[in-house]
């Protein structure tokens, strides 16, 4: 094996890969094809590989309920279904019906199914984010967990669930960062594994007795810390991605239902080698708010997404990964994928990295049906194939190269001033806009430098390119464009 995948020594908003400049790109499946028995892993990674997409996310231990609004996944096995770490041994039962875990003995199931996924990913391309724990959210979440006492027979100390993200009590510790150093160990002849250390952690909840975001944050640098600990004593180090603890509530504020996402500590005071962000309604970043759009309510919020991703990338010096948007992704249709597709294509020329999850990937269904593997499946492989035919270590966004776009549209432009230059153009009007979907027609005006410039388009639904004409270079170089429905990318050669 190779060097582990790092931050690209000369572009550090950028991944380095045997080798190549890699943009994190994908609509993953639910996390759980490890701890989802009947899911058969080899299938979803063939057709990952087939499509370019080449990142996905490994849920090890948490697992959840399906809601009216979260659809069935492969993060909600049915109980005798899942796939733990530890071994369930007889007689007495856990929360689920099924026998309790003995934190003892570790289950060689698990860990057959975590190398074979792993190994396999690994020969095909796909970059595995790897993440440790997760918020447990409620009660009945937390009821599902094997760390939970009524669940093992290691007599772990009984708590709430909100206090399972915190250092406060020692037995659970203790077992948490066994688990972790094991998992790290596992994990560390592999070249195309990232870690994450919680998937959402949160804090401030409107409880009495409830962490604070600080101290989930304090738990958060532990882990960290363990993390890098473990490996100093082991042939490879791999990346830690992460995020700092959202507040559930803030002072003032305590009847919002909405939770408040911030990004400066990430960035700036926790050792993550790159950040993720859940694109949410509530965004906090430089005293600034950002509305992402509501969790999976299908609202594209494509200007406001597109400033926040590029303020992270002027102001930061980690790599951004928008990491499980969740905007419209229980929209297992046109609808939610276009949206998506929109978002991604946003994401990328804003020089971010970007997944989320793929809810018509489920059990026995490991590809997709065949209305999204012809839909957002095919797209993401266009958009991977042309961002990966970029120069992307030379190439950044450019904030003032578009002068003029049409008006329902939101622009992104990213390439080499002098060079080659590229404009997403993306219809940002709502689905309830009364002119949602009509075509889009008008001129884009772009700034370029003197000199010949060879153009053509491309259509991110079908990967096609129009034919291709020649402009001059000038501060104001005006483009008719042709009509297209929802979004296009004008790129322009330098001849």
């Amino acid at each position: 094996m190779g060097q582990p995948i790092r931050i690209h020594p000369e572009n550090p908003k950028l991944f380095l890969f045997r080798g190549q400049p890699v943009v994190l790109l994908t609509p993953t499946e639910h996390y759980g094809a490890v701890m989802n028995r009947p899911f058969r892993y080899e299938r979803y990674l063939d057709d990952a590989q087939a499509k370019r997409i080449n990142f996905t996310r490994l849920f090890l231990l948490f697992r959840e309920l399906q809601n009216p609004v979260n659809p069935h996944s492969t993060c909600k096995p049915d109980s005798p279904d899942y796939v733990a770490p530890f071994k369930r041994v007889p007689p007495t039962s856990a929360l689920d019906g099924q026998f309790k875990y003995d934190l003892d003995q570790w289950n060689p199931e698990f860990f057959a199914r975590l190398h074979g996924f792993v190994a396999l990913a690994e020969q095909s391309g796909v970059i595995v984010e790897v993440v440790l724990f997760s918020n447990t959210y409620a009660t009945e979440i937390w009821n599902l967990n094997p760390l939970n006492a009524a669940n093992n027979l290691n007599d772990l100390e009984t708590i709430p669930w909100y206090e399972y993200t915190t250092a406060r009590h020692p037995k659970l510790s203790e077992r948490q960062r066994g688990y972790v150093r094991r998992i790290v160990r596992e994990l560390n002849a592999y070249d195309n594994v990232v870690f994450e250390i919680c998937n959402e952690p949160g804090g401030n909840l409107d409880t009495e007795g409830a962490p604070t975001s600080d101290e989930v944050d304090a738990w958060l640098d532990a882990m960290i810390a363990l993390v890098r600990e473990e490996e100093s004593s082991l042939p490879n180090r791999h990346l830690i991605f992460g995020q700092e603890a959202f507040a559930y509530r803030l002072p003032g504020q305590e009847n919002r239902l909405d939770v408040f996402q911030f990004a400066d500590k990430a960035f700036r005071a926790m050792d993550y080698d790159a950040v993720t962000v859940h694109p949410l309604s509530n965004m906090r970043y430089a005293g600034r708010h950002y509305h992402l759009g509501r969790f999976m309510q299908a609202e594209l919020h494509l200007e406001a997404f597109r400033d926040y991703t590029l303020e992270l990338y002027f102001n930061e010096t980690k790599p951004v990964v928008h990491d499980e948007d969740n905007c419209a992704s229980q929209f297992k249709d046109v609808l939610g994928w276009t949206i998506h597709r929109k978002r991604a294509w946003t994401a990328a020329f804003g020089g971010a990295h970007y997944d989320y999850i793929d809810f018509s990937i489920n059990n026995y269904a490991e590809t997709g049906t065949d209305e999204s593997n012809r839909a957002i499946r095919s797209w993401f492989k266009h958009l991977s194939e042309y961002m990966h035919s970029l120069d992307l270590v030379r190439g950044r966004p450019l904030r003032r190269a578009v002068i003029e776009c049409p008006a329902s549209c939101v622009e992104s432009a990213f390439g080499i001033p002098g060079g080659q230059y590229a404009v997403y153009l993306a219809d940002a009007r709502e689905r309830f806009a009364e002119n949602y979907g009509n075509p889009v027609q008008g001129d884009l005006v772009i700034r370029l430098e003197p000199g010949q410039y060879s153009v053509d388009c491309l259509n991110p639904t079908t990967g096609g390119w129009s034919p291709s004409i020649v402009v001059i270079g000038s501060e104001k170089t005006r483009l008719t464009l042709p009509r297209f429905d929802h979004d296009l990318v004008a790129r322009f050669r330098r001849k």
